[in-house]
């Protein structure tokens, strides 16, 4: 009777210690699963953060500074090309675009034709036909100067362009690029007969517009007409040379053929 209540209670002190070894195994392994799922978090989540931290810079820090200046004077121009060109043409009786060009999209801009009381931006809406007073049309003899319409020192984009008479004397206009107001219209005062010669032998060869060419330009990449001039085709004829500004603002220059609209040389600057 004790030899068996003795193996009773040796048999039971074998089970609870193997009971007590199997919880133990149990608890380890749930502690060292934790473990394992809190590391391979943090694991991941360590390859997350430099993700998160090394961003892209914005689409304006990664414009050049030409192109930022091109971004904020178109953003800023009201007036189309086209009727900039229409509006310049108005001003000279017979008169023929020979050259247009919005300020400050370039750099050599700013060296032509400068009006003597800035590029000032006139208050009040534009006219119709955009168009200045009668007392400010240049001359059709070539030999009239218009008074400013514009505010003296005020800023704004502007338009500049030639535009010819006839015999080859060219007249500067000056457009705001906001409302379409004429700022300026005078004749050039240091042309000789050779340079209206010149002017009026070129302008005798273009058989298609500058409104054409920019067609052609702009069908072959889209964007805006920031320039359009009549130049010389190294001997071989003339050119409509056309700067278009696309999305990416960047400038791309094309010389189109004159007389049938074909482009003869393409440069984009990545500027």
């Amino acid at each position: 009777m004790n030899s068996a209540s003795s193996r009773s209670r040796t048999l039971k002190t074998v089970g609870a210690l193997g009971m007590a070894a199997a919880t133990a195994v149990l608890m380890t392994g749930c502690g060292q699963s934790s473990d394992s799922a809190t590391s391979a978090a943090t694991s991941e989540a360590a390859k997350v953060v430099p993700q998160k931290q090394t961003t892209s810079p914005s689409a304006s820090a990664q414009l050049t500074e030409d192109q930022q200046e091109r971004k904020k004077v178109l953003d800023a121009t009201k007036v189309t090309f086209d009727d900039a060109a229409t509006t310049a043409a108005g001003e000279v009786a017979g008169g023929k675009l020979v050259d247009l060009d919005l300020e400050g999209v370039d750099d050599d801009d700013n060296d032509q034709s400068p009006s003597p009381t800035g590029s000032g931006s006139p208050t009040g809406s534009a006219s119709p036909t955009g168009s200045a007073s009668p007392t400010d049309s240049a001359s059709p003899s070539g030999t009239g100067t218009s008074s400013p319409s514009a505010s003296p020192g005020s800023e704004g984009p502007v338009w500049v362009a030639e535009v010819a008479e006839k015999d080859g004397t060219v007249h500067t206009v000056r457009i705001n690029a906001v409302d379409g107001k004429v700022i300026e219209a005078r004749v050039d005062a240091d042309q000789d007969a050779d340079d209206k010669k010149q002017t009026a032998d070129r302008l005798a060869q273009a058989t298609q517009t500058p409104q054409q060419a920019a067609k052609v330009a702009t069908e072959k990449k889209k964007g805006t007409v920031t320039s359009v001039g009549l130049d010389d085709n190294e001997g071989d004829g003339v050119v409509w040379q056309v700067d278009v500004v696309g999305s990416d603002w960047k400038k791309t220059t094309f010389d189109v053929d004159a007389k049938n609209d074909t482009i003869v040389r393409e440069e984009t600057d990545n500027d």
